[in-house]
C-alpha cells in the first residue's frame, strides 16, 4: 500500500528558506570613508613593491585589454604577506561566519561589519590588520592604480563596500554578471592556508563565462583561475557580460577571501557624472532577466501544448457527469501505476487532501514489476554508463537537450521535439522566428533513440575493457515510455480523479540535474502570452515524479531538492537599496521571511509523485546538485493547464 501524503511541510534547517533569503538586514560592510593624508601616505607601504612599479602597471594593463571572455587581470603577491598574515587570523578568531544558502549560493559569511571607522575603539582595536588592508584598497593609490588598468573611469573614494566569506565543502556561487547599483570594479582577494598551494582538483575558483548575446552566458566555463593566497582578481562590471561563479569546493579545507567592490564616483567627488549610475542600473540583469526578448534564448520553452480535438471531447463532462474511468482505462495505468492508487477509495482520498490543500505528495507511485526493472537499469547506468555522463553542451546528444542560460537554469532533457541548435545567436533566433507544428512525440524519440543504439553499438574494445559498460538506451526508452504515459488519456481521467481539473494543454519533460553541475533558480509561473486565458484557470497543475536511484539526498545537503515556495508578501528590492547587499544576496532580489512561505519540498528521491496547483505567487527551484552527490537527479515534470468551468474565483 502506498503512502499517501500531505505535501504541505516544512524545510528541514539544511533546505529552509525562510532565513536564507535576502533579509532586509545590512550584512556587507557598505562603507562611507574619508581616509586622512597619513592613512594614505601609509597604504603604499602595506603592497608588495612590484605591484606600484610602472613597467608592471604597463604590462598588466596591456595583459586585462587582451583578456577574455571580457577584460579581467590577477595580481600574485598583492599585500605585505605579514599584513595578510594577520588579517586571515584576526578572521579566524575574531569574526563569526554564518551559513548562508540560497538557491543561487552555500557559503559561510560574516556578519554586520558596519563601517569599520565607525566602530567603538575596544571592537577595532581586534581588528587592526583589517583596518589596514581596507584603508589599503581604498587608497587613492589603488583607486587610481585598478582605474588605470581596467580603464575603467574614475572609482569613488567615499562609498566601498567588502565582505569576509569562506568557502568549505559544498559551498558555491551559481552564475550571475555582478551588476548591482553603482558597482563598477568587482574584486576579490585569496586567503586560503598561507605556505600551501590551492590545487585545481580542490574546486573554489573564479570561473568566467563567455556570452552568446547580451545577458545570456554560455553554459561552459570559458577560463578559471585556481585562487592562491595573497592573488587578487578583479574585473569591471560589465551589465550583460561580466558574467562568472564560484566552483564548489570539493574538499575539506577553507578556501577564505576578502570580496568587494569599487563603485561609481558619488556626487561632489571626481569623475562624478550625474545620470551615470541610472544608465547602469537600467542595464541590471535583474532588470532585463524577464524581458521578452531575453526569454527567446531560454530553453526548454515553457511551452503548452493543445490536446486533439478527440481528446478533449473525450476529457469533456457536462456539470452533471464525472469523468469516470473505464476498465481499459483501469488496464492501462495498472501497466504502470500501483495497483492500490486505483481503488476508489484511495482516489477519494487523494482527493480530499488535494481539495484541502492543493498539494499531495504519492509515494511509490509506480506498480512495483515496472519500478524495480526501472531502478535496476538505472542504477547499472549511473555506475557504468557510456559514453560517461556528458559535462560540457558538445557532449550532450540529441535526444537529450541542454537547458539554459546558465545565470536561470542548467540541466539536461528530453522534450520529444525534433534536434535543435541552440549554441549560437542566429541558430536560435531562427529557430524563434521558423514556427513548428510539430507535437512532442516520446514515441518518435524512442524510435531515434532505437535507432542510435543499432547503429552506434559499444565499441568491443570497451566491452573488454569494462564488461559492465552501459549505454542510456534503456534508460531513455523507459523513460519515453513514462512520458508517452503522461500524456495518456488514461492518465488525465485519473489525474481528474484526484484534483477535479479537467486537462486542456501539456508540457512533459524528462529530466536529469548532474552532480556538480545543474539548477533551476527560483522562478514565478511564466503566463503564456497571446493565448485566450478565459477558457483557463489561473496557475497550472504541476507534477514531479522523483526517479533518483541513488540515496542520501535526505538531510538536503548534496542539493537536488525542489522547492515551492509562496511570493505573496515578497517585493522587489527598491534599485536605490540593492548597494546595501553584498554581492550574493543582491543577486537574490526576492525576499521571503516567513515559515508559511514553504508550500512544499520535495527531496530527490525514487518513486513519488508530487502534484502541486501553483498561481504566479509561488516561486519554484531545484537547488543545485552537489559534486559530492552520489548520482544524478532524475525526474519527469509536467505541466498542465486546466480548464476553467465558470465558478467564481473563491471556489477556483
Amino acid at each position: 500500500m502506498p503512502v499517501i501524503a500531505d505535501s504541505k511541510k516544512r524545510a528541514n534547517s539544511n533546505t529552509s528558506t525562510s532565513d536564507n533569503r535576502v533579509s532586509k538586514k545590512k550584512v556587507s560592510a557598505i562603507m562611507t570613508i574619508k581616509q586622512t593624508p597619513e592613512e594614505e601616505a601609509k597604504a603604499k607601504d602595506y603592497f608588495q613593491p612590484h605591484v606600484l612599479d610602472p613597467k608592471f602597471r604597463e604590462d598588466l594593463k596591456k595583459t586585462i585589454s587582451e583578456s577574455k571572455p571580457y577584460n579581467w587581470g590577477t595580481i600574485k603577491d598583492l599585500m605585505d604577506e605579514e599584513l595578510l598574515k594577520n588579517v586571515r587570523r584576526e578572521m579566524i578568531e575574531e569574526i563569526q561566519f554564518t551559513k548562508k544558502e540560497t538557491d543561487i549560493y552555500k557559503v559561510f559569511q560574516s556578519g554586520d561589519l558596519a563601517n569599520l571607522s565607525a566602530l567603538p575603539e575596544s571592537m577595532r582595536s581586534r581588528l587592526p590588520n583589517l583596518y589596514k588592508l581596507r584603508s589599503a584598497i581604498y587608497s587613492q593609490t589603488f583607486r587610481d592604480f585598478i582605474s588605470y588598468v581596467t580603464g575603467c573611469g574614475k572609482l569613488s573614494g567615499i562609498k566601498t563596500d567588502l565582505s569576509l566569506n569562506t568557502y568549505i565543502k559544498g559551498c558555491h556561487l551559481l552564475t550571475h554578471d555582478d551588476v548591482i547599483g553603482s558597482r563598477r570594479v568587482s574584486f576579490i582577494l585569496y586567503l586560503p592556508e598561507p605556505g600551501k598551494t590551492w590545487k585545481p582538483h580542490y574546486g573554489g575558483s573564479l570561473r568566467l563565462f563567455d556570452s552568446i548575446v547580451s545577458n545570456v552566458p554560455k553554459s561552459d566555463v570559458f577560463c578559471k583561475l585556481t585562487p592562491q593566497f595573497n592573488q587578487i582578481a578583479f574585473f569591471q562590471v560589465s551589465p550583460g557580460w561580466s558574467f562568472h561563479d564560484v566552483e564548489e569546493v570539493k574538499v575539506d579545507k577553507q578556501r577564505m577571501s576578502i570580496q568587494g567592490w569599487f563603485h561609481i564616483p558619488q556626487p561632489g567627488e571626481d569623475g562624478y557624472i550625474p545620470g551615470e549610475q541610472e544608465k547602469t542600473e537600467a542595464r541590471s540583469t535583474l532588470q532585463q532577466l524577464e524581458s521578452k526578448e531575453l526569454k527567446e534564448y531560454d530553453f526548454p520553452k515553457l511551452q503548452f501544448n493543445e490536446l486533439p480535438p478527440c481528446e478533449l471531447k473525450e476529457l469533456s463532462v457536462s456539470e452533471d457527469e464525472e469523468l469516470e474511468l473505464s476498465q481499459d482505462d483501469i488496464k492501462y495505468l495498472a501497466q504502470f501505476v500501483n495497483p492500490s492508487l486505483l481503488t476508489k477509495e484511495s482516489l477519494e482520498k487523494l482527493n480530499n487532501i488535494f481539495t484541502e490543500e492543493s498539494v499531495v505528495d504519492v509515494l511509490s507511485f509506480l506498480n512495483t514489476e515496472y519500478e524495480t526493472l526501472l531502478k535496476k537499469k538505472m542504477k547499472q547506468l549511473e555506475l557504468n554508463e557510456y559514453p560517461p555522463m556528458p559535462q560540457q553542451q558538445s557532449e550532450v546528444k540529441y535526444p537529450w537537450k541542454l537547458a539554459g542560460p546558465s545565470h536561470k537554469q542548467r540541466y539536461i532533457y528530453m522534450d520529444g521535439l525534433p534536434k535543435q541548435d541552440m549554441t549560437t545567436a542566429e541558430s536560435i533566433v531562427k529557430m524563434n522566428t521558423v514556427t513548428s507544428q510539430e507535437q512532442p512525440s516520446f514515441g518518435l524519440t524512442k524510435q531515434c533513440i532505437e535507432l542510435e543504439e543499432r547503429l552506434n553499438p559499444i565499441p568491443e574494445a570497451v566491452k573488454l575493457d569494462n564488461p559492465q559498460a552501459t549505454t542510456a538506451t534503456e534508460v531513455d526508452i523507459k523513460l519515453c515510455e513514462l512520458a508517452q504515459f503522461f500524456k495518456s488519456i488514461s492518465f488525465k481521467k485519473w489525474l481528474y480523479q484526484v484534483t477535479g481539473l479537467t486537462i486542456l494543454k501539456d508540457q512533459i519533460l524528462i529530466r536529469r540535474f548532474r552532480p556538480g553541475h545543474d539548477f533551476i533558480l527560483a522562478t514565478k509561473l511564466d503566463e503564456n502570452e497571446g493565448e485566450d486565458k478565459t477558457r483557463l484557470l489561473d496557475g497550472v497543475l504541476d507534477a514531479t515524479l522523483n526517479l533518483t536511484p541513488s540515496s542520501g539526498w535526505e538531510n538536503g545537503e548534496h542539493g537536488g531538492y525542489e522547492i515551492g515556495m509562496i511570493d505573496e508578501d515578497a517585493e522587489v528590492i527598491p534599485d536605490e537599496k540593492l548597494n546595501q547587499f553584498n554581492e550574493d544576496e543582491a543577486a537574490i532580489y526576492k525576499s521571503s521571511d516567513k515559515d508559511e512561505s514553504l508550500v512544499y519540498e520535495s527531496q530527490a528521491s525514487w518513486n513519488n509523485l508530487s502534484l502541486i496547483f501553483r498561481d504566479e505567487s509561488v516561486l519554484k527551484f531545484v537547488k543545485y546538485v552537489s559534486f559530492q552527490a552520489v548520482g544524478s537527479r532524475w525526474d519527469i515534470s509536467c505541466s498542465w493547464k486546466c480548464k476553467n468551468d465558470g465558478a467564481d474565483d473563491d471556489e477556483n
